[in-house]
């Protein structure tokens, strides 16, 4: 396991690894940048999406096309923000968030993010254990257990390289685009009618539902953070024409891949229309009640094969993007790297474990529901994924001029309206029949609503902080020229320091730290060496605290007195209680001290260094009116 501090590349053991040299050509020349767009177009066409589909087509025919095609025009802008942000700033959309937002609101982002990829993930589960169900007879407790190895295929194909993997993904992409060709010849879906079905219209209450349910499992936020990475696979050079380029040749990638996606998605409801929906079944939302009846509509035993084959291709695929997705979202916003064999196998065991609960207690015909309930958790987390992107791809500065226009910009934020409200009825909906459905709706006022309302705090956290900071830096910048020139003639000497206050945590760092005051104040001065017990008793008792913890840090100042003094220095030792950035501050500015200076330096305990170095400080800096060195 590794976490310092130093800035991880996003996807360190492919980053940079697909050569796109100036040396190629032509055809060739984009080739080299296709690829990332269709791991992500896997993620558009996962099982998640068969049942929505499989429900609109059986229910209503070709009338909600005009969804699907519209969920694709929004995920093909919002897929071409994370490329422009991944190429432009060689940074994920995880690592930008860390960036930019507070540790507290990103650690959330971080615990919703894995949420999501382990919803995500939980849905290919069972797509795969169906599909396996359906084509072979296995039993579906045994089918949700052989997924644990397929996560282990990423490790493997990531060994053998970034465009080996592609390839394996395009090569399932194919299966399933073949596959459901093969379906459309079979079913003859009239052409006119299919052709109607792209002017916009709602048949009615049931529809909208529906249609909510196709935009909610269509943009899915694990692929925001996926793009945003894979697209530093590329090697590209620096300057303008490079990235322009390379942000060409990936709208190139996504437009390709996501137009293959739309193929299946509209294939899949096409096939129900013209199948199910014709012949009056439109109770056909269930993927194995779609399987059963293929063959006898259609008169071809090959129909329902070839469904499930598409079925564990689509599962499979779209697993080998979510656990990458899940490696991403952790090194991004934590700095955190672990094994990855570790990582895939933690995502997948996550995702395993409801789909066999579900299975053991409610019968493998729940797991229908289950996947509905996976969808309703990406749709809550949706907001927090595409709500950073957009301001991240609209700061003019840190995009070095690669910013969106206006007119992306409006589209792009009219488009994460229309998805967070239809995604927030969604979940006002699930909510409002679980809680009438409920034998004790009790719980889930006390459990779930408070997390649903925390959860629209946060989403309006997230929109304005960074407009907040926007403006805060844009008076800095502006108010700072109008400053008047310092002139040298007026400048006073500065008066040697005479008391100086150390703050110290007895590990390693301290030697600078008393190093750099000795160096400030020589022998002359007085120094005050400063200590704070973080203990559960020191929080709670304050200085009545009798605990090891406490007598062995006095201990600790005293031999640094000793030594010190030894030395030929003044030095006096405080021992305070509670948090250093509230302790440290309340004994500078005691009424009976008169420090010069207070020297900071570094935190001792390694899980807490970042926290300490950028919390800690701040906040003491602003807590006190006297100098801060930090060492």
């Amino acid at each position: 396991m590794k976490n310092s501090g130093q800035e991880r590349k996003s996807l360190e053991e492919v980053h940079e690894s697909v050569n796109t040299s100036t040396k190629k050509k032509g055809w060739r020349k984009v080739l080299a940048f296709l690829g990332p767009a269709y791991l992500i177009s896997v993620g558009y066409m996962d099982p998640g999406n068969w049942a929505t589909d499989l429900a609109g087509g059986s229910q209503f025919g070709y009338s909600l096309l005009w969804v699907l095609l519209m969920s694709n025009l929004m995920a093909l802008l919002l897929q071409s923000l994370c490329t422009r942000l991944g190429v432009v700033r060689r940074i994920d959309l995880a690592q930008a968030s860390r960036e930019e937002y507070p540790k507290f609101v990103n650690f959330i982002l971080y615990i919703f993010a894995e949420i999501a990829i382990a919803a995500c993930d939980l849905a290919e589960v069972i797509g795969m254990a169906i599909g396996l169900e359906l084509l072979f007879g296995l039993p579906m407790i045994w089918g949700v257990c052989i997924t644990v190895f397929d996560s282990f295929l990423l490790l493997f194909l990531l060994n053998k390289g970034m465009r080996k993997m592609e390839a394996f993904i395009v090569s399932l992409i194919a299966v399933i685009g073949v596959s459901f060709l093969i379906e459309m010849f079979f079913a003859k879906p009239d052409l006119a009618e299919v052709a109607s079905g792209l002017i916009p219209s709602i048949p009615d209450g049931r529809g909208l539902y529906i249609a909510i349910g196709i935009i909610g499992a269509t943009v899915m936020p694990h692929n925001l953070y996926l793009h945003s990475s894979l697209v530093q696979t590329r090697e590209i050079k620096s300057g303008k024409k490079s990235i322009k380029q390379a942000l060409r040749f990936n709208f190139i990638d996504s437009t390709i891949a996501l137009n293959l996606a739309f193929f299946v998605n509209a294939a899949i409801l096409i096939l129900a229309a013209a199948v199910f929906y014709k012949n009056g079944r439109y109770d056909v939302a269930e993927i194995q009640d779609a399987y059963q009846l293929l063959a006898p509509f259609l008169g071809s035993n090959w129909a329902p094969i070839l469904f499930a084959l598409a079925l564990i291709a689509a599962g499979q695929s779209s697993t080998l993007t979510g656990t990458l997705a899940g490696q991403i979202v952790m090194e991004g916003y934590l700095n955190l790297r672990i094994q990855p064999w570790v990582r895939r196998l933690i995502t997948r065991l996550i995702a395993i474990a409801p789909a066999l609960f579900t299975i053991i207690y409610f019968g493998e015909r729940a797991t229908g529901e289950l996947l509905v309930l996976s969808q309703v958790v990406l749709s809550l987390q949706l907001g927090f994924a595409i709500i950073p992107l957009i301001h991240f791809v609209s700061d003019k500065n840190k995009m070095k001029g690669f910013h969106i226009n206006w007119l992306i910009k409006i589209a792009s934020w009219v488009i994460s309206i229309v998805i967070i409200m239809l995604n927030g009825k969604l979940v006002y909906d699930e909510v409002t029949k679980w809680i009438t459905s409920s034998d004790h709706p009790i719980y889930i006022w006390i459990f779930i609503v408070p997390v649903i309302l925390g959860c629209l705090f946060l989403l309006v956290f997230i929109t304005f902080w960074p407009l907040v900071q926007k403006r805060q830096r844009r008076q800095i910048k502006t108010h700072s020229p109008n400053h008047s020139p310092v002139k040298i003639t007026d400048l006073k000497a500065v008066p040697a320091y005479k008391d100086i206050a150390i703050a110290v945590d007895f590990s390693e760092a301290d030697k600078k730290s008393i190093a750099a005051a000795l160096q400030l104040g020589g022998k002359s001065a007085n120094y005050t060496l400063i200590h704070s017990v973080e203990t559960a008793g020191a929080f709670i008792h304050g200085k009545h605290v009798d605990d090891y913890e406490a007598a062995n840090d006095q201990a600790s100042l005293v031999a640094y007195q000793e030594d010190l003094k030894a030395m030929g220095y003044a030095v006096h030792i405080e021992l305070v209680f509670g948090t250093a950035k509230k302790a440290i501050p309340k004994i500078i500015n005691a009424p009976d001290q008169n420090f010069d200076i207070l020297i900071l330096g570094s935190h001792g305990h390694q899980l807490m260094k970042d926290i300490i170095l950028g919390t800690t400080v701040d906040s003491v800096r602003h807590k006190v009116s006297i100098p801060v060195f930090i060492v």
